[in-house]
């Protein structure tokens, strides 16, 4: 091997060493290259069932709209620590979309009054898990599954497990029709609007709270470290009860776009097969939540967010049909452990270098929350 080589060997093992495989954007951002490299590949010997190009990735993101949104309300909840999860974002999207479809169709509400009374609704849902988590002190996860259940059951019983449709509720598609970008649309493909009426919007928003606020800053701080959160004065009960709060608000915005993106109101739409509760969980870890609290970036999200709708995207497009569908879940559960193995990397290879024995466990690190 030549100096030059070796030099540049010496300086991807510092650097990966060093943390850097440990940079989830990086990860997710190479992840998303070798996929789009491995499918045009794929695509230029004949393997895929239709054409892999800018169109089809383009039109694959009207599935990256709720997906996003879900794992943007994990994020917050998640960040809380103590173990806190959302299990029933999925049928919270559910069961206001029955509300909406309720209000908007059956009672001939304005849809302006129609999708604030539904996000009021939302914002209540989230609040009932707040509460019994935050002020009784129930775990999170045996709380949010048990309003998945409630939830469940009341938007089947509200309507009698029958979809809500009609011309009325027909028209809301446009809301998650494809559009053509100005000035410089003739050159790129159609992309879903609702990227830019549901997920930037709430990107910024979700940016401003984590970054710019006390909230945000009290958010990280009770995911951290509760005790010393409590001896700061900061209110952690009420900090959590928001988290919530915020995590039903943004399932009743997905709520509003299913029921466009469907051109009706169904009582499944939510929980259905694998529900959206399981994979907004999964995409917020693998953007890099920690589980435990206390560490998670926005951008890592919307990164894992893409890395997965464009991973089924090309499954579905190489084997489709329900083989491609349970694929996908191998796929998720590969890419996850994947990632959780890149973790703990860097830890290995300084105590293999420094002959250390013993177990190697992954160092916890801290990440500015971005």
């Amino acid at each position: 091997m030549s100096a030059r080589h070796r030099s540049l060997a010496a300086q991807i093992r510092r650097w990966t060493e060093g943390g850097g495989l440990r940079d989830r954007n990086v990860l997710l951002l190479a992840l998303i290259l070798v996929l789009l490299i491995g499918m045009t590949i794929l695509d230029s010997v004949g393997v895929t069932t239709g054409s892999f190009n800018s169109d089809y990735l383009a039109s694959s993101l009207i599935n990256y709209v709720p997906l996003a949104l879900l794992a943007l309300a994990e994020l917050f909840v998640i960040t809380t620590g103590r173990g806190s999860i959302d299990l029933s974002v999925g049928s919270m999207v559910s069961v206001v979309g029955m509300i909406f479809g309720i209000l908007y169709v059956n009672a001939g509400w304005s849809l302006a009054s129609a999708v604030v009374v539904a996000l009021l609704a939302s914002m209540l849902l989230g609040g009932v898990n707040g509460v019994l988590t935050a002020y009784f002190g129930y775990p999170a996860l045996i709380t949010t599954l048990a309003t998945y259940y409630a939830y469940q059951s009341i938007a089947l019983v509200i309507t009698g497990a029958s979809p809500i449709s009609g011309a009325r509720i027909a028209g809301l598609y446009s809301a998650a029709d494809s559009i053509e970008l100005p000035v410089i649309g003739q050159y790129f493909p159609l992309v879903p609007l609702g990227m830019f009426t549901f997920v930037l919007p709430v990107a910024v928003v979700a940016w401003l709270l984590l970054n710019r606020t006390t909230y945000g800053r009290s958010l990280y701080a009770i995911g951290t470290n509760t005790t010393a959160a409590q001896w700061a004065g900061i209110q952690t009960r009420r900090t959590q009860l928001l988290a919530f709060v915020a995590s039903g608000l943004v399932s009743g915005l997905v709520a509003i776009y299913t029921v466009a993106q469907f051109a009706s109101a169904r009582p499944d739409a939510g929980t259905s097969g694998a529900g959206m509760a399981l994979p907004a969980i999964t995409i917020a870890v693998l953007g890099g939540v920690a589980i435990t609290g206390g560490i998670g970036r926005l951008s890592g999200v919307l990164l894992a967010a893409l890395l997965i709708v464009w991973l089924n995207a090309s499954i579905l497009i190489v084997v489709p049909g329900n083989a491609g569908t349970q694929l996908q879940f191998l796929a998720l559960a590969v890419v996850l452990l994947g990632a959780s193995l890149v973790d703990a990397l860097p830890t290995r290879l300084r105590r293999r270098g420094s002959g250390a024995d013993g177990p190697t466990l992954p160092v916890p690190t801290t990440t500015n929350p971005q």
